[in-house]
């Protein structure tokens, strides 16, 4: 399954808004320095999704706020 997702970093909390598209708005308290946000969004989708870190990964997006994820659920 792939998903828009759009990274707010530096955020004061972390959550998860899924919008009206199907796209996910994802607040991370993580900076965009040295893909600690990259990391922290596949943990909080994995979390979301309830499958491992290693079934998420970032398909397009890896230094834009704006990203495609791609999610391997069922396997």
């Amino acid at each position: 399954m792939q998903k828009r997702v759009k990274v707010k970093p530096n955020s004061k909390q972390q959550k998860v808004e899924e919008q009206a598209d199907g796209s996910l708005t994802v607040y991370l308290k993580s900076p965009p320095t040295n893909g600690k946000a990259n990391e922290e969004l596949i943990k909080v989708l994995a979390d979301k999704f309830d499958v491992p870190k290693s079934y998420v990964s970032i398909k397009s997006g890896l230094f834009s706020r704006q990203k495609l994820i791609e999610i391997q659920i069922g396997i």
